[in-house]
């Protein structure tokens, strides 16, 4: 329908984009990551294996890594146990107010990353609204210092900010379920359990291993989080890349952890979408 010069125009540029700021940046990482810094604070371009037998070598890397993916699996598991049943009540029940419903769903998306994770420091502070009521119903006497600079304060700002990515694929796949079917299995005798059990989630797990997916990746990055609500105990490995290609000058290391997590992430969507074309309905 359209002529090899048309397709060309239209194509050729987005791929040249993605070539140069994303491969080409990816590239980039890859080399600086088998560079090194001498003593004067210059990058050295001789390639060697130092930077990743310092990851494994410093018990600091692996730790913080370890700890960062257990913040990520719990914001995960989190947000699929608040966003699957909200995105079940939405599908099946929510009838003339299901458009509502989903728009206050999606609205916190509109609000700034920085305003939703400073509202949670205001919450969460020693002075805070919910220390504050506390003392104010006499259930404490003190301040709750776990509240705030703890690993907890960052999973709840993580699972209130990442929700919604966890909710939306698992209403579309929901919604994306044949009415029939459910149907099909009232008339046959199963209870709402049953059907839900050997119907609904099944069909459904594409889009809790999508959820899932965007939630555990999307948290295992963040740095804004911890580095605002996190203190000593919530700091995760992002705030170490940053604090590598910042203060401390050391690019090549910080380029060796960020491709790690490169390759652990592209390791999960690859499992993450074997595993939904496995479960997807057809």
């Amino acid at each position: 329908m359209f002529s090899r010069a048309y397709r060309a125009a239209i194509t050729v540029p987005p791929v040249l984009w993605v070539t140069i700021f994303l491969v080409g940046s990816y590239a980039l990482l890859f080399c600086y990551s088998f560079w090194t810094v001498s003593s004067g604070q210059t990058i050295v371009h001789s390639w060697t294996l130092d930077n990743y037998r310092e990851l494994l070598r410093v018990d600091v890397y692996l730790q913080t890594l370890f700890r960062s993916m257990g913040i990520a699996a719990r914001v995960m598991i989190f947000s699929l146990l608040l966003g699957y049943p909200l995105a079940y009540y939405l599908s099946f029940h929510a009838g003339n107010r299901k458009d509502l419903l989903y728009q206050l769903v999606i609205i916190p998306l509109w609000v700034s990353y920085l305003v939703r994770a400073y509202a949670w420091k205001t919450i969460l502070g020693s002075d805070g609204v919910l220390n504050t009521l506390l003392q104010y119903l006499h259930l404490t006497k003190h301040p709750l210092e776990f509240l705030l600079y703890s690993p907890f304060a960052v999973v709840l700002t993580l699972t209130h900010i990442y929700t919604p990515f966890a909710f939306l694929p698992i209403y579309a796949s929901l919604e994306h379920i044949p009415r029939n079917l459910v149907e099909a299995s009232h008339d046959l005798g199963a209870s709402p359990f049953q059907t839900f059990w050997r119907v609904i989630f099944p069909l459904s797990i594409p889009g809790v291993l999508a959820g899932a997916t965007f939630a555990f990746v999307l948290s295992l990055g963040d740095f804004l989080a911890p580095l605002l609500l996190g203190g000593p105990s919530g700091i995760m490995i992002s705030n170490i890349v940053v604090s590598l290609f910042g203060a401390a000058y050391n690019w090549p290391l910080g380029a060796a952890i960020s491709f790690c997590m490169l390759g652990l992430v592209v390791g999960l969507l690859f499992l993450s979408e074997r595993l939904e074309k496995k479960w997807s309905f057809r």
